[in-house]
Formats: structure tokens, C-alpha cells, sequence
């Protein structure tokens, strides 16, 4: 490298880690064998990655920059069909009442505050929400954030859960056509972001049911079960008897999954990661597909472990 590159590089890095530390740039060191190699796993010279899980049997968590921002990208439609779930079981609507979809108009990026839209077809909420959560469509996506009330509307319902250090800012449209002026892999912006512990809190409070009637946690849970991409991500490596109930984001430089993993013998775990730079979106699903079978693999070892120490 050049003396003149070199020293930008270096005042790079040193500006970036006084702001937010050197922990942002890569993974500390871990003691046990699962965390050494969820960590080697993670490793972050490439971009930024995030990871948190939580096994909900036994409460055992586990993290890399588990506490650091992450862009959602589309993990956030999560939270957007919740809010729009509180509302049905509150009979503000019903899974049946029929809205539009929000097409974007074509408009230069940042040439507005917001994107402009026109309305397409209406169908029913049941419908939106399937397209959004298994398919990730956009204009399903924008169509229930406007019933709800905006972005504004999603956060309040997240702080409700009592969950921080998660929040949106634009709807899709709008964040889709202003991609790219940020690289996630250097840069930590806040908006449409959340820490990956604070999607394992959004995932594991729906999973067990503390924000939404059975039936809407089952409308909920059923469409991220029949999540029909990323299928080079969470699933990708994990034993075929493994059930998946998961969403996927991406955006300019960065690639997430984030859901449920069902174990056959009963366990379940929230995960959510999140993967920046590593050169192509291929190198980052392969990333995600890795963490997320060794996620799987160390709860499973230490569960065994557990339960041959129990039963001596």
C-alpha cells in the first residue's frame, strides 16, 4: 500500500474507533469452544458482522457485536406485521379488510424526504402480510406501514415491547430508491437499524406470545415459516429435520437472516444476523448459512452435555 493510502487508511480506522470503539470493527475473544468459534466464524477484517441467539429453554445467549447497529434492511417487516396484528386483535381491522398496495413512482434519489407512491391492487391484509414476510414485496410491505401509521407508529409498538436500540425511519420505498450512499460495512448509521440482541428480544417475545392474541402470533410465525428466500442463508446448511421460521433484508453491501430454529427434539432458538462487506452478497449468505449451523451445532452440544450431567 502506498505511504499516502496507508495513512489514510490508519486515520480512518482511528477516527472510526473513537467514535464507536474498536469492538465495532471486530469480535473480542471468547473462552468457550462455542463462542471461540462462533467468533472465528464472524471474523470482521471483511465488514462488519452482528450476531446474538438466544436458546429458549435455557436462557443461554450468545453474541458478536451483538449490541452494535446493524441496517434491517427487510428483517423489519417483522415488526411492521405486529404492529398491524395488535391492531386486528384490538378490531382496529381485520385480516379480511382489503388495502392497496404502494407502487413507487419513479423519482431521483433524495430528491424527496419521502418516495412517492401510487396505489395498485387492494387485497386483503392476509395476503399482504404473506407476500411481505415470505416473499419480502415491498409494495405489501408499504401498504400495512401506511394503515398503521408510519414508521412512527412501528417504533411506538417496538418501545411498548420494551425493546430499545431498534428503530425505522423511512418506509421501504424510500429507503430502497436511497440505497448505496452508505457502506454498513464502515459506517454505523442508525437509522432503519437495530442492535442483532434487540431482534433476538423482537423474535423471542413473539415466538412465546407476550405481544399477540394465538391467532395472530400464528398468522405471524406461519408466514415467516414459509419464508421462500434466502434459502442460501439460515437454512441453507442446517439438518434437513430443522424447521425455519425466519425473515430475510439486503441492501447496498449487506445481507441478514433473522428467525426461529426448531430443533426435532423440541428446542428452539432465536437468531439474527447480520453481515456487512465480505465482497459479493454470495460470500455474505455463505457467512449467515455457516454462523447459523454453528449456532445450531454449539446448543446442541451443550444441551447434550447438560443433560449427560443430569442425569448423573
Amino acid at each position: 500500500m502506498a505511504p499516502a493510502l496507508a495513512d489514510s487508511a490508519a486515520n480512518f480506522e482511528s477516527a472510526f474507533d473513537q467514535t464507536f470503539g474498536t469492538d465495532t470493527r471486530g469480535p473480542r475473544v471468547y473462552a468457550s469452544p462455542f463462542e471461540a468459534r462462533l467468533a472465528s466464524l464472524a471474523e470482521a477484517s471483511k465488514g462488519r458482522i452482528g450476531v446474538a441467539a438466544v436458546d429458549l429453554a435455557s436462557g443461554r445467549s450468545i453474541d458478536v457485536l451483538g449490541d452494535q447497529r446493524f441496517p434491517m434492511a427487510s428483517t423489519s417487516k417483522i415488526a411492521i406485521a405486529a404492529t398491524f396484528l395488535e391492531g386486528v386483535d384490538k378490531g382496529r381491522w381485520s385480516l379480511t379488510s382489503e388495502f392497496p398496495l404502494m407502487i413507487p413512482v419513479k423519482s431521483a434519489p433524495f430528491s424527496t424526504a419521502v418516495a412517492p407512491v401510487r396505489e395498485g391492487q387492494y387485497l386483503s391484509a392476509t395476503d399482504l402480510i404473506e407476500l411481505m414476510l415470505t416473499r419480502s414485496n415491498n409494495y405489501a410491505t408499504d401498504a400495512l406501514l401506511k394503515v398503521v401509521g408510519g414508521p412512527r407508529a412501528v417504533n411506538e409498538w417496538v418501545r411498548r415491547a420494551g425493546i430499545s436500540d431498534w428503530q425505522i425511519d423511512r418506509d421501504i420505498a424510500t429507503l430502497v430508491r436511497d440505497d448505496g450512499a452508505i457502506d454498513p460495512a464502515s459506517v454505523v448509521d442508525t437509522r432503519d437499524s437495530a442492535t442483532p440482541y434487540a431482534m433476538v428480544q423482537l423474535l423471542t417475545g413473539i415466538y412465546q406470545g407476550k405481544w399477540l392474541s394465538p391467532q395472530s402470533r400464528s398468522v405471524l410465525m406461519g408466514a415467516m415459516s414459509r419464508c421462500v428466500t434466502g434459502k442460501r442463508r439460515i437454512p441453507a446448511m442446517l439438518p434437513e429435520t430443522a424447521q425455519v421460521a425466519h425473515k430475510t433484508g439486503s441492501l447496498y453491501n449487506t445481507s441478514s437472516d433473522v428467525g426461529i430454529i426448531e430443533t426435532p427434539d423440541g428446542h428452539a432458538y432465536a437468531v439474527a444476523i447480520y453481515v456487512t462487506g465480505q465482497g459479493t452478497r454470495v460470500n455474505r449468505e455463505a457467512r449467515i448459512a455457516s454462523i447459523a449451523r454453528a449456532i445450531y451445532d454449539g446448543y446442541q452440544v451443550e444441551g447434550s452435555s447438560l443433560r449427560r450431567t443430569a442425569s448423573r
